[in-house]
């Protein structure tokens, strides 16, 4: 078998020095064109497609690997169109930085505490607001690992953040000045445990994802103590079981509005409130939260608070990027903005709240 060829044999043919062949791989401005390309017409000729990425890195003491902790399984990740615009936006800058992203899944997919301590990270991002007790962050920290966390957790280098109780709160007061007295929420998992049903409040004090708290805090300061239906994941599926729930009941006891969490668990209210024959918003009002892309509604405009999610993963990725070159770059805190769409009106004429 024949040897790789290198990086001096390169040089060697285009008549050049390996310190200038190689200022030409690393894309640098202080080559003329002439020399340029005839270092990579030597490379072609001899089959040369560039420096060793593990040697490179090593002499950077890099790995060019971003890891994004993803704090759900990743079949509902892909499934959820704001983890996806917010992966997007980490992507964008990372690819252009050429840095690779590696994902790390929430559930049966979390790495052990032996691969988190060997896997080659530049940096690690919180994508889907980290547990505050994640141990994956004190294992992280252990070895240095730069950590960004989006919405959590407080305990990292960055913490790219959106005003989710202020977003969360116009929107109930929205809900409150269009006459609703009877509310409940439907709540994304407070903690990754499987369990789903009615939140009492001794789990409500150990909820542990920091923007489940703050959007149950900003509903309550509007509302006082609201009954809420914590699901089993961020899904249609799991909005549609929270939906029927909460809606199959003599209408005496039903929720006039309903305030989801996010912009999925709302779609899977609207659906089970179809199932049921209630009409939104005259029977029953339905909001949200994020601002999602959620073509499959058709005509239906939610009410929901808008976030830039994408934005929000530029910022992680540059953030990341910032701390890896030995910056240190500020808390990033982003806008949210109320969105009146068709999904919410005045109670029913009957007055049941």
């Amino acid at each position: 078998m024949s040897e790789r060829p290198t990086l001096a044999a390169v040089a060697a043919a285009a008549g050049v020095s390996p310190s200038t062949a190689s200022l030409v791989f690393s894309g640098s401005s202080r080559v003329a064109p002439g020399t340029r390309d005839r270092v990579l017409a030597a490379a072609q000729r001899l089959g040369y497609a560039g420096p060793d990425p593990v040697a490179a890195s090593l002499r950077r003491g890099r790995s060019g690997v971003i890891g994004a902790f993803i704090g759900e399984r990743l079949l509902y990740a892909f499934r959820d169109p704001v983890a996806i615009t917010l992966l997007d936006g980490i992507t964008e800058v990372l690819g252009a930085h050429g840095v690779g992203l590696l994902l790390l899944a929430g559930d049966a997919g979390r790495p052990t505490s032996d691969q988190i301590a060997r896997l080659p990270l530049d940096a690690a991002i919180f994508a889907t607001c980290g547990l505050d007790d994640d141990p994956a962050l004190t294992l992280l920290r252990r070895r240095g690992v730069p950590v960004i966390g989006v919405e959590g957790p407080d305990d990292t280098d960055v913490l790219v953040d959106i005003d989710d109780f202020g977003g969360i709160r116009t929107l109930a007061a929205h809900v409150q000045e269009l006459g609703h007295t009877r509310v409940e929420t439907v709540a994304m998992p407070l903690r990754l445990d499987g369990t789903s049903g009615p939140l009492n409040r001794a789990r409500r004090a150990r909820a542990h994802y920091r923007d489940v708290r703050r959007r149950l805090e900003g509903v309550e300061d509007v509302f006082g103590p609201v009954p809420a239906f914590e699901t089993a994941s961020n899904s249609v599926a799991d909005g549609v079981a929270a939906g029927r729930a909460l809606l199959a009941v003599p209408a005496s006891r039903r929720p006039t509005a309903i305030i989801a969490q996010s912009d999925v668990l709302a779609a899977g209210v609207l659906q089970a409130a179809a199932e049921l024959g209630l009409r939104v918003p005259e029977d029953v009002t339905v909001t949200g939260f994020d601002g999602a892309d959620l073509h499959w509604l058709g005509a239906t405009q939610l009410t929901t608070v808008v976030q830039p999610t994408a934005e929000k993963g530029r910022a992680a990725a540059r953030a990341a990027m910032e701390l890896v070159e030995g910056g240190r770059p500020a808390d990033v805190l982003l806008p949210v903005a109320l969105r009146i769409g068709t999904t919410s009106g005045p109670p029913p004429a009957s007055g049941h709240r």
